[in-house]
This record gives structure tokens, sequence and C-alpha cells, in this order.
């Protein structure tokens, strides 16, 4: 395990708390181990141990990040994601296998979302030819991670969101019984809305969504009365 990796969980593992651990992993449905650090005691601790330490160098972050999805305690996954947001900046064009690599693995919303909308998003505007090579591949995969990741990463991009992209990643899912993708679809035309909500309301009222999606969709609209 790279050394950066073995520091960050001899840092956390001594403050586990066993009896924030159950219900939390109860939360996450069984599928994770806990140390039983709730988020501001995690955030807390890793401030405190980056201050001592510093962030590691770019070059070593995919062994980092990957030693850290390794471990069973979701937390580590969770300080995963928190270093790559951290260094964003300087990450390079073929980090984005990385990102592929852990949307996949240990898969589940808590850390799909951040790295679809946080990481995959940010690095698709900043280097075009990594979308052209990963989207397409993303649209289409058997994996519906890979698939919720290709709907939610413009989830930010606001007036930047190609929006015909956007509809025919929509289209392409119809029809799906799985929860994530129509909860991501109502998800993402939320959002959308704040920035164009005529669009928005155009492609619900064009589009035979799941009712969950068309819910979601709607409800920042229908709460301010639009």
């Amino acid at each position: 395990m790279h050394p950066y990796a073995l520091a960050l969980q001899a840092c956390l593992a001594p403050h586990a708390d066993p009896l924030q651990a159950g219900p939390m992993k109860a939360y996450m449905r069984g599928q994770f181990e806990y140390l039983g650090l709730k988020t501001p005691r995690r955030v807390e601790l890793v401030k405190a141990f980056i201050a001592g330490r510093g962030l590691p160098e770019p070059s070593d972050l995919d062994a980092i990040v990957r030693d850290l999805w390794s471990l069973p305690e979701r937390e580590y996954q969770y300080c995963a994601v928190g270093l790559m947001e951290r260094l964003l900046k300087k990450l390079p064009p073929g980090f984005v296998a990385t990102v592929e690599a852990l949307i996949i693995t240990k898969s589940w919303w808590d850390t799909v979302d951040t790295l679809a909308s946080n990481l995959a998003g940010p690095l698709f505007k900043r280097y075009p030819g990594e979308r052209a090579a990963y989207l397409p591949r993303w649209r289409k995969s058997d994996d519906f991670w890979l698939r919720r990741t290709a709907i939610l990463f413009q989830l930010d991009y606001k007036k930047d969101t190609d929006f015909p992209l956007l509809c025919d990643i929509l289209r392409e899912n119809l029809g799906s019984k799985e929860f994530f993708i129509n909860k991501a679809i109502g998800w993402v035309l939320r959002e959308y809305s704040k920035t164009d909500p005529e669009a928005v309301r155009r492609f619900v009222a064009d589009t035979p969504l799941e009712p969950l999606s068309r819910r979601e969709a709607l409800k920042w609209l229908e709460a301010r009365g639009q």
C-alpha cells in the first residue's frame, strides 16, 4: 500500500466509533463497513492530516486512491474522493481512466454522484478528447452507474450545458426501470431548469418520462409556481 494511504489509514482508524458505525452501515443497506466517523469529524481529521503531511503528488494519486478504495471502511473511499477534488486542477487527461475504475468499483450513489459531477464533469470540460473517448461507451454501458455518470456529468455546467447532448442521453435511457437512472434523469433536468426553465418544460412535455423522472424534473419549477 502507498505510504500516504497507510498514513491516512493510521490517522483515521484510532478514532473509529462502533456505536456510529452500525447505523451508518444500515443507512447504506449494509453494503459497506464503516469506521463510524460522521462527516464533520472525518473532515476535521483529514484537514489536520493534510495540514501536517501536505497533499500527495498528483503522480502518486492514482495509486493512493486505488489503495484507499481497496479498504473495507467506506470513509476511506470518501477520503479518496476528497483528495481528487483537492488536486482536480492538477489532474492529467489520463486520470479519467482512474475515475472510471472507481465508478464501477464499490458503486453506490454516495461516491458515484461526486465522481460524476465533481471529477468526470470538470475533466471532460477541460479535456474534450477524453470526453470523446469515454462518453460514447459510458452512454451505452451495461453498467448503469456509468450510464448514470453520463447523465450527471453536466450537472454543474449551468449555461455551459450541451442540452441537445443531454436530451439525447436521456432519451437513450427512457423506459428504464432502474431507480438510479430515473432519479438521475429527473435530477439533471431539475438542475438545468434553474438555467433554462422553458427548455426543460418543453422536454418534459414532449418526452414519455417515468413518473419519478417527471416529478423530479418539475419539482423546482412547481415550487416557484412556474
